[in-house]
């Protein structure tokens, strides 16, 4: 049974599972270098990518469309064959009663110009399901705890039971929404906002607040105001906190414009740490803190009430797993056995979660067979401009290259990866050992200078370099740098001495994997630099021909081929 889920809103994709095998999951950003978070609007870009891989709309046996925001239905504007049209959809969670792994709406769209039939779950169910489907749990038949955190909703806690075909729902863990993480950016720091929007119309700010709050320190008294104007106006027996819980249920912030009840508490912990003298640096190290330690205190609360003191496994997904501190917070908990996330606990795996659910809902709760390298394929660049010239370089090249030049390269190597993280698939590579190289890169990319680089490590050789140094290929978790290679890996290692790493093993990309081995041998270091290779604001490139135009490097390297510019 062929299989095709389409997330139409923002972060839009297209996935199709042939049985319980992921044949690809192509998200729109990474399709001609549009804009991150690009949506499905023109719905003639699903047979496009089913043409790439070699499908045709007839082949497919069944479309299933993501849910959107709302408590009864929600809904996604799209246009096909030049038609406009509004498709009603599943709403975004369950409520406290219906079966996320039951189908939740059905009905017919116009696809290409004919009337086909779809059906469409829950939105937490695509995150629920990508989340233990892809886990190792799922490969061992054993049950998982599973949290899920997106941005318009609260954080929903379920039981995965694989050996009843049973998930129980275990209801919210807490009233706040995960945007909260990033609307404290629009009250405190760089991103300070005069005028507030009750919506969520920045997407971009989470990921860059995890990396500046390392110029800030926690503070305990910081702490306790925002711990008391939390209980003030979400969680305590007062009024405003009543009526809020009254008025609000986490069904979506575009359905309940949620996002406005965060700026009066942001302005009432403003009012209340200005005495502190505290600056936004702290202010917003605090607010991490307090979200961390909230979110642990009460899953830890509701599991144990619930169903025991374990130790559980958890799948963590949903906008809030991209956050690696949190989530090595909670590794590190006693409750937990084991903590899975997947490469794509945002939206970007709402499209492969979606078909999953049909799939679950027909044959039940199984593992799938997927590999994070399920993206689309490079697009080939016919030819080269003036000054550009192009050699043979095996991998065992390139990481000689690397070590005599330092980098940067780019490359460009297979299918892309899924999800915001890029692994070497469409990476910018780089020596660590230059502590100028983080600002090079970060001058490339146009990023800020506090924002971190990634290190690449071989997996054997982790443990050595970092704490704790596991098994980490998806760069999901916080590793910190050990003392004794602060000075040898200044470039990858992050202001609060902290780094994002990924692990390579043959299994997750052999050629990544030669590239690190042949740059060990030479340095003695078995790690590189690492961060994504794309335009500011876009998805990765596609191809050769958009970082020649780009222009950010003199050096490329794609499938075997050293590309490089007359400058170099």
């Amino acid at each position: 049974m062929l299989i095709c889920g389409l997330k139409l809103t923002h972060d839009g994709s297209v996935a199709l599972l042939d049985e319980g095998k992921l044949v690809f999951s192509v998200e729109v950003e990474k399709i001609g270098n549009n804009p991150r978070y690009s949506p499905v609007r023109d719905l003639q870009i699903v047979p496009k990518i089913l043409a790439d891989f070699g499908y045709k709309l007839d082949d497919i046996d069944e479309f299933v469309i993501d849910g959107w925001d709302g408590k009864a239905n929600g809904s996604a504007e799209v246009i096909d064959r030049g038609n406009s049209a509004e498709i009603l959809l599943a709403p975004y969670h369950e409520g406290e009663s219906s079966n996320v792994l039951r189908s939740a709406h059905s009905g017919v769209f116009s696809l290409d110009g004919t009337t086909r039939p779809f059906t469409s779950f829950f939105h937490v169910s695509s995150h629920l399901v990508s989340a233990y489907c892809t886990s190792p749990f799922a490969r061992r038949g054993e049950p998982s705890m599973a949290l899920v955190w997106d941005g318009g909703m609260f954080p929903r806690l379920y039981y995965v039971d694989p050996a009843n075909n049973a998930v129980e729902n275990g209801g919210p863990v807490f009233p706040l929404i995960g945007h909260a993480y990033a609307t404290a950016g629009h009250h405190f720091g760089p991103w300070r906002r005069s005028r507030q929007s009750d919506t969520a119309d920045d997407l971009s700010v989470a990921g860059k607040l995890m990396a500046y709050i390392a110029l800030g320190n926690p503070r305990d008294d910081v702490k306790a105001v925002l711990r008391a104007e939390y209980e003030n106006h979400f969680a305590g027996a007062g009024p405003q906190a009543r009526a809020f819980r009254s008025k609000i249920g986490g069904w979506g912030t575009a359905y309940e414009r949620s996002v406005k009840y965060l700026h009066p508490f942001y302005e009432s912990v403003a009012q209340g740490v200005a005495r502190f003298g505290a600056s936004d640096e702290d202010v917003l190290a605090t607010v991490h803190v307090f979200l961390q330690e909230l979110l642990v205190e009460k899953l830890n609360e509701k599991i144990r009430a619930w169903k025991g003191s374990g130790p559980w496994n958890l799948c963590f997904a949903g906008g809030c797993g991209l956050n690696i501190k949190w989530n090595s917070a909670l590794r590190a908990d006693s409750l937990f056995a084991d903590v899975w996330v997947p490469p794509f606990p945002n939206d970007s795996g709402a499209a492969l979660g979606t078909a999953a659910c049909r799939l679950v809902e027909e044959r039940g709760l199984s593992p799938l067979e997927w590999h994070v390298r399920s993206g689309p394929a490079l697009v080939p660049t016919k030819s080269l401009p003036a000054g550009w010239t192009s050699e043979d370089c095996t991998p065992e090249q390139l990481g000689a290259l690397l070590h005599q030049h330092g980098g940067p390269v780019v490359m460009l190597n297979g299918r892309a990866e899924l999800g915001p993280r890029a692994l070497g698939g469409r990476s910018i590579l780089a020596a660590p050992v230059d502590p100028d190289m983080k600002d090079v890169l970060n001058k490339i990319k146009d990023r800020e200078h506090y924002r971190p680089v990634a290190p690449l490590c071989l997996v054997d050789a982790a443990p050595e370099v970092f704490e704790p140094g596991t098994p980490d290929p998806y760069m999901l978790f916080e590793h910190r740098v050990r003392p004794e290679w602060l000075d040898r890996v200044p470039a990858i290692t992050h202001l609060d001495g902290t780094a994002r790493l990924q692990t390579v093993s043959t299994e997750d990309d052999p050629v990544l994997e030669r590239v690190l081995l042949a740059y060990h041998r030479l340095s003695g270091v078995p790690v590189l630099c690492n961060t994504s290779a794309n335009y500011n604001g876009s998805g990765f490139f596609p191809d050769v021909a958009s970082v020649i135009e780009w222009g950010g490097v003199d050096l490329i390297w794609s499938e075997g081929k050293l590309l490089r510019h007359a400058s170099a």
